[in-house]
């Protein structure tokens, strides 16, 4: 992979308009835009190391325009390149810390969002930049694909959910490290001029967001596991409700109210009311096997809760969907293709069955 990255045209790549599709939220993904290394950097380091520092960012920029993002593969191989060299500009010991003007942009839109001269504003915004390559990754392994040519998409097999799953804990992590070895030793007057993106408490919601995530798959494989009990999947939608919960409150208010970061409260408001349909369905499950009255009576309970709070999820889905950029939902997968037939039968059927004692109750 050279410098020049032959294998993609220069110049302005016809778009396709298309809707895409979201299993795995990926926030917009920023990428390099044209900054001068070399003169700044000139006669202070070795011009070969400023040459190829030049030549690797250009080389980001440039297959992530061609692609849209979705050479994975090549830019993760970029950017890892890229780093190995950028982290000498941030020992300060080295006092090039301040040297070089780094430019980003929103890929989308090709809109400049800020302009950083700071050389760990750039570690930070090239570690992120891998994170969501890798959120975008496990996207694509999630989205339900026609493999035989029926018209049915599924989700390949168990083992992409789990590759998936992997993803999801990697991107998670790599966030983590942003918030905590990055972006707290950085002075506020620097981090005054950061976007959206790298406002407190958004990467930790991303974070905590992909934890949630992960278990909403770990769920799906436990619903189609015989061996997995009520137990067990009562706990795994505790967890993702809580994660979720977790996330919606790291989310700074100031960044919710318009644009992306209104649809990303979105998304979790959807996987935090399905998660809580999910949670109460299992309890209901397991309390439902009891033998006393009061038991099922709290059961039923629990039932018509998981049917109101599923058709809450999905007034949040078409919310999320259709607030801007406008995405879709896939098909149903994994636990919720299961529930959103099972709770509303079992609430109904339920109902029916120990209605007397609701009404005793009262």
């Amino acid at each position: 992979m050279g410098c020049s990255a032959s294998m993609y045209a220069v110049g302005k790549r016809k778009k396709k308009t298309s809707i895409p599709e979201v299993v795995v939220y990926v926030p917009s993904m920023r990428i390099p835009a044209q900054s001068d290394l070399q003169r700044p950097l000139r006669g202070l380091i070795p011009q070969d190391l400023v040459d190829r520092l030049a030549c690797l960012r250009n080389q980001i920029v440039l297959v992530a325009e061609e692609t849209g993002g979705s050479a994975v593969a090549e830019l993760r191989r970029a950017l890892e390149g890229y780093l190995s060299l950028l982290i000498g500009l941030t020992k300060k010991e080295h006092g090039l810390e301040d040297l070089v003007e780094f430019k980003w942009k929103n890929l989308v839109d090709g809109r400049q969002e800020n302009s950083v001269a700071n050389s760990g504003y750039e570690l930070l915004s090239a570690i992120h930049m891998i994170a969501m390559l890798t959120l975008s990754e496990a996207n694509s392994l999630m989205i339900p694909k026609d493999h035989s040519g029926s018209g049915i998409r599924v989700v390949s097999s168990s083992d992409c959910k789990r590759d998936a799953v992997d993803l999801l804990l990697k991107a998670s992590g790599t966030l983590v490290f942003c918030v905590r070895e990055i972006l707290a030793h950085l002075s506020p007057d620097v981090k005054k001029k950061f976007s959206k993106d790298f406002q407190d408490g958004v990467l930790e919601a991303i974070s905590i967001q992909a934890l949630g995530q992960g278990t909403e798959i770990q769920l799906g494989l436990a619903v189609e596991s015989q061996k997995a009990s009520l137990s067990v999947k009562r706990r795994l939608a505790c967890e993702q409700l809580i994660y979720f919960g977790q996330a919606y409150h790291c989310l700074p208010e100031s960044d919710t109210s318009t644009g992306r970061g209104k649809k990303h409260l979105w998304f979790i408001k959807w996987k935090f009311l399905e998660a809580k349909a999910a949670a109460y369905y299992y309890h209901g499950l397991i309390l439902d096997k009891g033998t006393e009255p009061a038991c099922h009576v709290t059961a039923v309970c629990c039932f018509l809760a998981a049917d109101g709070l599923l058709s809450e999820s999905k007034k949040a889905c078409l919310t999320f969907c259709l607030t801007a950029p406008v995405t879709r939902s896939p098909p149903l997968w994994g636990a919720m293709k299961h529930l959103h037939q099972k709770i509303p039968e079992v609430a109904a059927r339920k109902s029916q069955m120990y209605g007397y004692l609701l009404e005793e109750e009262k």
